[in-house]
């Protein structure tokens, strides 16, 4: 059931009103009903993955805290951990990666390995790597076990986020979705005009510049003129698609009186790589550096590792290698955790590579920065950190949509050695065809203008629903209806497109 569809505004619509006709102590079953209604729409058998992760992990953190009371060896509730664990994101590793081990395996030694193919559940990637966060908070004592298994059940399955996140931290989602919430005007409208804009982009913008970044990246031989174009808009619809899913979610979590966790901040002023991947996918990369680089950078071997590097490179640089390496290795699992292909191994060693060469460069840059006489905080300055991080988000975006490395490669190529931009009113735009084309692409101009100017406003600091709020009621509401009528005048005509998080 996409989120952008009727039968979702509906079921939504009706979540709300079950949840406050519901007696307040009984709220969260309501909410627990609903979150596993939704996902039986998708079908019962894939509905057994996700009830076993919630078991695995719900048992898995008993056990541990039961030992803990029993004070038990650590050694014995390490191999909990270990065997919980392995079955949980050795189911998520089996449904998402057998295929790809086995047609490698088959390439390297001429094998014919094969197996049934597999049917991936959808949002299996964010419940198992919000249950496995939870599980490892258990283990490292910073929370309780949840007792009762129907409360963590819905921890897991809460239906808003439950296909493509935010991924939730137990500390912070868990006593929300427990707890009862009056019903309260404010956070209806509110929650109302967040799923508005959510709305707005992904039905305007992602849908509409899904049609080009498709039809380049489809058929890039027959459209190789405009492979830039490609990169742009798939760049523009990924970003549309996903943060207006974020907006549907946390607009309809408020309804319920719950605040999730924020999952973009304006990546597209970042100026530098690491930057952009504190305001992109946040709870994805708060989860990898809590779980995954801290680990990792504080484990046994990354301290031998460090202690080698400071006697080869000197104390300074000794420090920042095993850093750059860390972050090498969690951009890795970021990129194997988005597909099982190779271009997507590639695409977590790009952004890896250059935040790791940034962490070992970073002296050098403040270095040549007082030479050049530049504090950084110059308009120039910003202006060109911000292009120079735009420039290399395109160029992983290649890697990112294209078919595979080697068709990547060959974009960039066709990028470089033919350009021609007229090509682009050949793709055909919708029901209407070539005729169509130009005003498709103006929709999206304007579009993107209208969320750059929003966006700049937050930047600033300033809280446009709460701005809005405060003006007249009539030019409240007019603002929010030409937002609705946008929607139905200048919504996508082509097939309609499913969220591209949905699938991960």
């Amino acid at each position: 059931m996409s989120l952008v569809s009727n039968s979702f505004i509906l079921f939504a619509g009706a979540s709300v009103l079950v949840y406050y006709l519901a007696p307040a102590k009984f709220q969260w079953m309501v909410l627990l009903l609903f979150s596993y209604a939704y996902y039986l729409t998708g079908g019962v058998r894939l509905t057994g993955y996700l009830l076993f992760s919630t078991i695995v992990t719900y048992v898995g953190a008993r056990l541990i805290g039961a030992f803990y009371e029993k004070e038990r060896s650590s050694s014995q509730v390490r191999w909990i951990l270990i065997v919980a664990l392995l079955l949980n994101l050795g189911m998520l590793c089996y449904l998402k990666y057998t295929g790809f081990l086995l047609e490698n395996l088959n390439a390297l030694f001429g094998g014919d390995l094969r197996i049934t193919s597999l049917a991936l559940p959808l949002g299996i990637s964010f419940y198992t790597f919000q249950s496995t966060g939870y599980l490892l908070d258990v283990y490292w004592k910073r929370i309780d076990a949840e007792k009762n298994l129907l409360k963590y059940g819905l921890f897991v399955s809460f239906f808003p986020q439950l296909m493509q996140g935010p991924i939730g931290r137990y500390s912070l989602l868990a006593c929300q979705l427990y707890e009862p919430h009056a019903l309260k005007k404010e956070n209806l409208i509110r929650g109302a005009e967040r799923m508005l804009w959510g709305f707005f982009k992904k039905i305007v913008i992602a849908d509409w510049a899904a049609v080009f970044a498709d039809a380049i990246f489809d058929t890039p031989d027959m459209y190789q003129g405009v492979a830039l174009f490609g990169a742009l808009f798939y760049m523009i619809q990924l970003y549309a698609d996903f943060s207006g899913a974020m907006d549907v979610v946390i607009g309809l979590s408020q309804m319920f009186g719950i605040t999730l966790e924020e999952n973009f901040r304006r990546p597209f002023f970042a100026r530098s790589m690491a930057d952009f991947w504190h305001r992109w996918h946040i709870t994805l990369g708060n989860w990898m550096k809590e779980y995954l680089f801290y680990p990792v950078s504080l484990s046994g071997w990354m301290s031998k590792f460090s202690r080698w590097a400071k006697k080869k490179f000197g104390r300074k640089m000794g420090r920042t290698i095993p850093i750059a390496l860390a972050d090498v290795i969690v951009f890795l699992a970021v990129g194997i955790w988005h597909g099982a292909e190779w271009k997507y191994v590639v695409y977590g060693f790009y952004n890896g590579f250059i935040i790791g060469s940034s962490e070992l460069l970073a002296g050098q840059y403040r270095e040549w920065k007082k030479k050049l006489g530049i504090s950084g905080k110059e308009t120039w300055y910003v202006a060109f950190a911000i292009i120079r991080t735009l420039f290399l988000t395109l160029t992983r975006m290649y890697f990112d949509r294209a078919d595979s490395v080697s068709a990547a490669l060959r974009m960039m190529k066709a990028t470089l050695t033919s350009f021609h931009p007229s090509v682009l009113l050949t793709i055909p735009a919708g029901r209407d065809g070539l005729s169509f084309t130009p005003y498709a692409l103006l929709i999206i101009a304007v579009g993107c203008v209208v969320v750059v100017i929003v966006e700049i406003l937050q930047e600033k600091g300033i809280q446009i629903r709460e701005s809005l709020a405060k003006l007249p009621l009539p030019a409240t509401a007019a603002v929010y209806f030409i937002l609705l009528l946008s929607i139905g005048l200048f919504g996508s005509t082509a097939a309609v497109k499913g969220f591209i998080y949905a699938q991960f």
